[in-house]
């Protein structure tokens, strides 16, 4: 099955190569989309072998995601899976997250940080953050999974030609999770292992994630 890695950049020169050199070494097609960075983000990953797509203003995330899923399966993709570029997720994890479509068992995989305890989770993150977010996503999108803001994810062709997220910033992730849900698609949670260079989504964040959802149910 041709499986493509999609990974999302912005600014990431520090992560870049080691992350794509790694998942090439790995034997998955990968897919850098660079939003518009201002670093050299963009030149690194092409020398290290990816693909490279690039926004020519910065569009957030979940934009960034959807160009390069749309590719990827115009390209003859099986499998897409999502992968963040700043070397917090394992590329040994990649094949856990896609055995199940490979198996069968799943058309939607998402990679879970609360089925083990491998993740060394900041306390406000596992005590505030994380809890509040699961909430909303029970509330909006009857969501009931372990992770509610899970990047970590892969699907099959089938379900991903019919995603259809909105959302072009952080909210992407809760979106995408009600979407699947509603689809009645077969979901599986597998673990998965973060390891936290900083501290990464805000309390403020969630904040907004949940303004950028409200507003986007209205429209």
């Amino acid at each position: 099955m041709k499986i493509f890695v999609v990974i999302p950049a912005y600014n990431e020169a520090q992560w870049i190569t080691k992350v794509v050199g790694e998942v090439i070494k790995a034997g998955y097609k990968t897919v850098v989309v660079d939003d518009c960075s201002k670093d050299n983000t963009a030149a690194l990953a092409e020398k290290a072998g990816a693909v490279v797509l690039q926004h020519v203003i910065n569009r957030g995330q979940g934009a960034a995601l959807r160009t390069g899923t749309n590719w990827s399966f115009e390209k003859g993709a099986d499998i897409v899976v999502h992968f963040d570029a700043d070397g917090q997720f394992r590329v040994q994890d990649i094949a856990r997250v896609v055995e199940p479509l490979i198996a069968n068992k799943a058309e939607v995989v998402f990679g879970s940080r609360f089925l083990d305890n491998t993740t060394n989770f900041p306390w406000s993150k596992r005590r505030l953050i994380y809890p509040a977010a699961r909430l909303v996503n029970r509330v909006l999108f009857g969501v009931k999974l372990t992770d509610p803001q899970s990047g970590f994810r892969a699907f099959t062709d089938d379900v991903g030609r019919n995603l259809n997220w909105r959302q072009d910033r952080m909210a992407h992730a809760s979106e995408i999770l009600g979407v699947v849900v509603r689809g009645h698609w077969r979901i599986v949670e597998v673990p998965i292992t973060v390891i936290y260079h900083e501290f990464g989504q805000s309390f403020f964040g969630g904040f907004k994630i949940l303004k950028d959802i409200f507003i986007k149910k209205l429209s």
